[in-house]
């Protein structure tokens, strides 16, 4: 198979689909693989690492989508190189299509058949190729909640972890998943005051397990939610249903609520965001104030630590990377339910029952949609 590997175009986004590594099990399997120059370049990845690898480079985008039977990405596709994609090629990559209709109706028109990696399942109902980018965009939200909380950010000017005689930031984490206790552990390790709500029992008593006395957790109401972000000094939202569009937990008259200054980090934006007055954000221009609240609300956070978000990545991709590549397409997604779980779209159809219903869209089974 012939696999292609294009520069990631959306704004500050310098991760990799594919390591050299990756590369190196590929080619020695007995497939070619074509990058385009600099792809790796923002992950400290030379064309020549590459070379060195077996790959192939080539100057831009369309030589890559023009010949690649198996397009492997890191972010969606852009409108740009969606007008890129044809019917019988596959491409891998985070979709995030239930906010996106747009993406879904081209990804529709062109035929190809789309292969989410955040709806990839594995045996205990996880998400193994999402996990590892909520771990990063956990971590990174409190450093950057603390960097929004300072007065020239239009924050309140509060220190996250206060010093001896001023106490520490009040922080509300939304979520006891992967991407909310990686942010209370962080959140806790820089000395903030930090709760962590979930309406899950179970996903408390891991948080609470975890994290002991550091953190508090509560069980998740309207109320408490309310209540609780009136409190708060930064706000880290951090909820996700799997393939499907993020849940309100945060109405605009609760923000209008908060103290002046505060601050909402919005983990699940690439799911169209937990905030009502939450909208996607760039890293040029990451933040925007609502009723005198800061909203961070960047869809591709983990695109700031490249290098570690590339290699994390790799890791959970390159075994299913290998099997499309060495089974092809039909009979890896076959074969593997969980990887078949990933599947989006497909010759025309939604095979993801989450999206469908999100977008309002007809719904094919993805064995109906595989004829399997």
């Amino acid at each position: 198979m012939l696999i292609g590997v294009p520069k990631e175009i959306k704004d500050n986004e310098y991760r990799v689909g594919v390591v050299p590594s990756t590369v190196r099990e590929l080619t020695e399997n007995g497939h070619k693989v074509v990058v385009e120059t600099a792809a790796g370049a923002g992950a400290g990845l030379s064309d020549a690492d590459y070379r060195a690898a077996g790959a192939e480079i080539v100057g831009d985008a369309d030589a890559v989508f023009g010949r690649a039977e198996l397009i492997v990405k890191v972010k969606e596709p852009l409108a740009v190189e969606r007008k890129k994609l044809r019917r019988g090629q596959v491409l891998f990559t985070y979709l995030h299509l239930a906010p996106d209709r747009a993406q879904t109706e081209d990804l529709l028109a062109s035929g190809v058949t789309a292969i989410a990696y955040e709806t990839v399942t594995g045996p205990q109902g996880t998400l193994p190729l999402l996990t590892p980018m909520s771990e990063v965009a956990g971590r990174m939200a409190p450093h950057v909640g603390a960097h929004c909380l300072q007065k020239e950010n239009g924050g309140r000017g509060v220190l996250l972890g206060g010093v001896p005689g001023v106490g520490a930031a009040s922080v509300l984490v939304l979520g006891g998943g992967v991407a909310g206790s990686n942010a209370a552990l962080i959140a806790a390790g820089m000395g903030a005051d930090v709760t962590v709500l979930d309406r899950n029992p179970e996903a408390l008593r891991r948080v609470a397990a975890q994290l002991g006395g550091r953190v508090r957790t509560v069980f998740s109401t309207r109320d408490v939610i309310e209540l609780l972000c009136r409190r708060a000094d930064l706000v880290i939202a951090a909820v996700l249903i799997p393939g499907a569009t993020a849940p309100k937990l945060i109405t605009a008259a609760t923000v209008k609520a908060m103290k002046p200054g505060s601050v909402i980090v919005d983990v699940a934006i690439d799911q169209g965001g937990c905030a009502e007055t939450s909208r996607p954000t760039t890293h040029s221009h990451p933040t925007y104030v609502v009723d005198g609240v800061v909203h961070y609300c960047v869809t591709n956070m983990p695109g700031a630590v490249a290098r570690t978000s590339t290699f994390a990545l790799s890791n959970v991709t390159t075994s299913f990377v290998l099997a499309l590549a060495d089974k092809g397409w039909r009979l890896a997604l076959s074969a593997d339910a969980h990887l078949r779980d990933g599947l989006n779209v497909h010759d025309g159809h939604v095979t993801h029952r989450a999206v469908a219903d999100a977008l309002k869209l007809p719904y094919t089974h993805a064995e109906h949609a595989l004829r399997i």
